[in-house]
């Protein structure tokens, strides 16, 4: 069978039909209590950004649950940490400023999307609020919301995303035997075991 491309929003439409009366009216521009609430309980986003040119990415954050800075209820502040300073997602908000966010809660099915225009901030007041086992970040992402709403729990209930019985972190070798084999390295395998073991990694989570 032959590829069908959809090229049109009309195309799109047709094929998935119009927008339920409860999605299309659950966006709004300011943080709820409950957003509030949501992200003082969130350990971990994604962020996703891209380039001028339109070349994307998506970066992880993680920290302890309420790691985001809420500036005001229009404003979040998100803390950078150490980390391998490729900086991609930091790199495309110089050049494009648009940003998409989902907080996860674990094992909450449902995920609170954000969209909106980023900017990098290397000192401001809150800074002293973001520091956490004496590590107080040297930047952070500030976000002017532009777009919030809660999305619904049927790609985590598809998953079983929070289900241990569906995990398998074993069915790949292990991350330093990854690296070995994509990429070029000068360390051993043996030495990449140790630069990747969870007690390495704990060391240099807030610079150490």
């Amino acid at each position: 069978m032959s590829w069908v491309e959809i090229e049109s929003e009309s195309e799109l439409r047709d094929l998935l039909g119009e927008v339920l009366p409860r999605a299309a009216t659950k966006e709004r521009v300011r943080l709820h209590e409950r957003d509030r609430e949501w992200l003082a309980a969130s350990p971990f986003c994604l962020i996703a950004t891209s380039d001028a040119d339109g070349n994307c990415d998506v970066s992880p954050k993680g920290d302890p649950a309420g790691f985001t800075y809420v500036v005001d209820d229009s404003t979040i502040a998100i803390p950078d940490r150490p980390g391998n300073r490729r900086a991609d997602g930091f790199r495309n908000v110089l050049s494009n400023p648009h940003v998409g966010l989902i907080y996860l809660i674990p094992g909450r099915n449902e995920t609170l999307r954000m969209n909106g225009r980023a900017r990098l901030v290397r000192e401001a007041p809150f800074f002293d609020e973001m520091v956490v086992k004496g590590h107080r970040p040297r930047l952070a992402l500030v976000v002017e919301i532009e777009q919030i709403f809660f999305h619904c729990a049927k790609a985590f209930m598809r998953s079983g995303l929070w289900k241990p019985g569906a995990w398998a972190p074993d069915s790949l070798p292990s991350h330093a035997a990854l690296v070995k084999e994509v990429q070029a390295t000068a360390e051993t395998l043996t030495e990449l075991e140790a630069y990747y073991s969870d007690a390495s990694y704990s060391k240099k989570l807030y610079g150490g």
